[in-house]
């Protein structure tokens, strides 16, 4: 399909490179398979209502949902290289579904913990971070870093934006329809990735956008699990993997971690509806797409260590301003804290991708998977904990302040990695001995 298209458009004289539509296709994906992250936040309460369940134990399955997020992005991206980009997105979008659809059954929180921890937490992540860093680096030279703030900004969005539809549906259908309707936007997805979603440039007889034939990835046909456990062998050795892990680390705890899932009940706690709050965070997404792709424009013209200070210092400052904001009313204060904390959401995902693309060269998908990994194991961390903090003191403020803090300390992470040299392939120049240590 995207061949017809490329032809036709060309024999008309205005032609559009097929990146451009399988980045738009992408996007989709991201936005359909986030659907169902929106819940969450939403329905604690309603969880909380019907079966009794405290809000640690939503948030252990929360939790493992944040963990497998992030630890199944590095295979899915070398399951990317493998069998390619459309059957695994596809497969992913299916198991969000039945993961999604089964939790309209559950009576006990290990159920809970199957399907929305479980089989939604490796479908999501699946089509994680890792996609965006594979479209990428497969489809495009230029614009890289802009695109990755797109597509980035649509699977944060997508998160935020559903929360308001999430949460009207809940308040006036009760919230079994609400998991349906995100099984529905999940599925809706999948016909427009099997019919428009291509692996390569060069399946369509095209070259990457702004590159050549030379620019497009090898293909590569071994096994996948080593491909990224090889990755990680060689990642590992490098300083610079670490601190851009621990770095992206607190990132997941001070988003999706802590504000995406506990900021509607920690505003409910002071007086405000559900769906005002839920509201709120859906204009965090709107904000973020604005932030998000000024963030990968940036980083096509900025040191992104520079971008990721600036980032990470000023997420700091707005979490350390927020428990005063929080009551029954909404006030002017809150709104922009909103719209500042909107722009700051994933803004550090082009730059942290572009620091993985320098510094390991062909190897950066599955690079930034494990990187991803740590932004998720973070959120894991930080979802669980903010829930028993809220248990044991009857307050979220500590969590708040606790994460200001952090994100100090990943200010200062990120502007201590070293800039990259030009010529710098490390990806290349110690894969033979990290495949060694992985089938040793």
């Amino acid at each position: 399909m995207l061949s017809a298209v490329t032809t036709a458009a060309t024999a008309t004289g205005r032609s559009v490179h097929p990146a451009w539509w399988v980045a738009g296709v992408t996007f989709l994906a991201l936005v359909g398979a986030a659907a169902f992250r929106a819940v969450p936040g939403v329905l604690i309460e309603p969880l909380q209502a019907e079966f009794g369940w405290s809000t640690s134990t939503i948030s252990a399955a929360v939790g493992l949902n944040m963990a497998l997020y992030g630890l199944t992005a590095p295979f899915a991206a070398a399951l990317m290289e493998r069998f390619g980009i459309r059957r695994v997105v596809v497969a992913a979008l299916l198991v969000v579904a039945v993961g999604s659809g089964l939790t309209v059954f559950m009576t006990a929180p290990w159920q809970l913990i199957l399907c929305w921890g479980l089989l939604v937490g490796l479908g999501t992540g699946s089509m994680a971070m890792s996609l965006v860093a594979t479209v990428t680096g497969r489809w495009f030279v230029a614009r890289r870093g802009l695109v990755s703030g797109v597509l980035t900004a649509g699977g944060a969005a997508g998160q935020l934006v559903f929360l308001p539809v999430v949460a009207t549906i809940s308040a006036a259908h009760g919230w079994r329809p609400a998991a349906l309707g995100t099984t529905a936007a999940a599925l809706a997805v999948v016909p427009l990735v099997a019919w428009w979603l291509r692996d390569r440039p060069s399946d369509v007889g095209a070259v990457p956008y702004g590159g050549t034939a030379a620019d497009e990835p090898p293909r590569t046909t071994g096994n996948a699990a080593r491909t990224a456990l090889a990755g990680l062998a060689l990642a590992a050795r490098t300083r610079v993997f670490w601190l851009l892990a621990a770095g992206f680390a607190i990132c997941g705890a001070t988003t999706n971690g802590l504000v995406q899932p506990h900021f509607i009940p920690a505003a409910h706690d002071h007086g405000m509806p559900v769906t005002t709050a839920a509201s709120l965070l859906a204009l965090v997404g709107l904000f973020d797409i604005a932030g998000t792709i000024a963030s990968g424009w940036l980083t096509d013209r900025v040191d992104p260590r520079l971008l990721l200070l600036a980032y990470y210092s000023l997420r700091g400052l707005s979490l350390f301003l927020l428990p005063p904001l929080f009551g029954s009313d909404l006030q002017a204060s809150m709104i922009a804290f909103i719209v500042f904390y909107g722009l700051d959401w994933v803004a550090t995902v082009p730059p942290t991708l572009a620091l993985c693309r320098q510094h390991f060269g062909a190897r950066a998908p599955v690079v930034f998977g494990w990187v991803f990994a740590s932004h998720q194991l973070g959120s894991a961390a930080a979802a669980y904990s903010a829930g028993v903090v809220r248990d044991v003191t009857g307050s979220y403020d500590s969590a708040w302040y606790g994460a200001a803090l952090l994100c100090l300390v990943a200010a200062g992470l990120s502007i201590s990695i070293r800039r990259a040299r030009p010529a710098t392939a490390p990806a290349e120049e110690g894969a033979a001995a990290a495949d060694a240590v992985v089938r040793g």
